[in-house]
């Protein structure tokens, strides 16, 4: 029998991933018109205190080529539009903590049981969030919401090159308890407005019929483009995670989700035998996630430090030095 895995898996080195495409001439203007807003030397944050109005080492990094890209794609091409919602995002990601009390010892307490953990990448190299509802032990409040994002944040670190989203999987196995409809209202509120074109899927297994009512209810505030995202009741076998019976016996491309080394064995049925232990899983995770970010910035700032560099780039830079062979090696 296996030893268990208590930590994250590694982010995968060569995941099946390309390159931003080439943008259309229309693209470009857009972009670029965003871009420059942004790169103004006199550039400062509007509506906020004028000596905290020019922008962090942090949000400059931010600010990205795919970044700006998904905000333009998220507002339908209105650079207007994209302009203001990038602003608001950045504001939103000040007053929210991202940069400040937000840190992990503010949210550990949420993380005790593992109700939300990350590990494993599907099909796509997309880092698996897992949350699951029936390990909920802290009273409804903004810490919650604050692990939420924070964990989040940290599903974004361990992104590998040409990656942009997350496969978020929701468990409802061993009677889960729901959120109240205000704070999933309220969830899904900064998940769409804050982090367009994050969510790649959202994977919901073992959901009882008495628990349709719940989606049903927060329907009416879920997008169009994430609701298309949903999977219920993916169907697990020995060859790994399926959309559904029905396509994987089809043959369809995009019928298989995850590889079952990438898909924990409990309740998902997966052949990685993953047990949460917070105080090992916490630790590597934080490791992680620090260490990747550290290993981005260095780059980013070798790159020149300045907005609208390419994610692209600086991932696969650090890949590609996480990878190197030793220069004794090398020789």
């Amino acid at each position: 029998m296996s030893s268990p895995i208590q930590t994250p898996l590694p982010v995968p080195s060569h995941p099946n991933t390309h390159p931003p495409r080439e943008l259309t001439e229309k693209e470009q203007e857009e972009y670029d018109r965003v871009l420059a807003h942004f790169a103004n030397p006199d550039y400062v944050l509007p509506a906020v205190e004028s000596e905290k109005g020019a922008l962090m080492e942090e949000e400059r990094m931010w600010l990205s080529y795919e970044c700006i890209l998904r905000y333009i794609r998220a507002t339908k091409h209105d650079v207007s539009e994209s302009i203001k919602r990038l602003e608001d995002t950045l504001k939103w990601r000040r007053d929210f903590g991202l940069y400040s009390f937000i840190t992990p010892e503010h949210v550990e307490p949420e993380a005790l049981t593992g109700k939300e953990f990350i590990f494993g990448y599907d099909t796509h190299g997309r880092p698996a969030l897992y949350m699951c509802p029936s390990r909920q032990n802290t009273e409804e409040g903004p810490r919650q919401i604050h692990f939420v994002f924070w964990i989040m944040e940290r599903a974004i670190d361990l992104m590998g090159p040409g990656v942009e989203t997350i496969a978020l999987m929701i468990d409802y196995a061993d009677k889960a308890k729901n959120p109240s409809i205000s704070t999933a209202r309220q969830v899904l509120n900064i998940l769409q407005t804050h982090y367009p074109e994050r969510l790649g899927a959202a994977i919901i297994a073992h959901l009882p019929w008495f628990l349709n009512a719940f989606y049903k209810l927060i329907n009416p505030f879920i997008d169009p483009i994430t609701r298309a995202k949903m999977i219920f009741n993916p169907v697990p076998d020995a060859g790994g995670l399926w959309r559904s019976a029905e396509t994987r016996d089809q043959g369809q491309n995009d019928a298989k989700l995850f590889e079952p080394d990438q898909l924990v064995s409990d309740s998902w049925l997966g052949s990685a035998p993953f047990a949460y232990t917070h105080e090992a899983y916490w630790a590597a995770l934080l490791s992680m996630s620090e260490t990747r970010r550290k290993d981005m910035t260095r780059v980013w700032r070798e790159l020149g430090g300045v907005i609208g560099i390419k994610e692209w780039d600086v991932k696969v830079a650090v890949r590609d030095d996480s990878t190197a062979p030793p220069a004794d090696e090398a020789l």
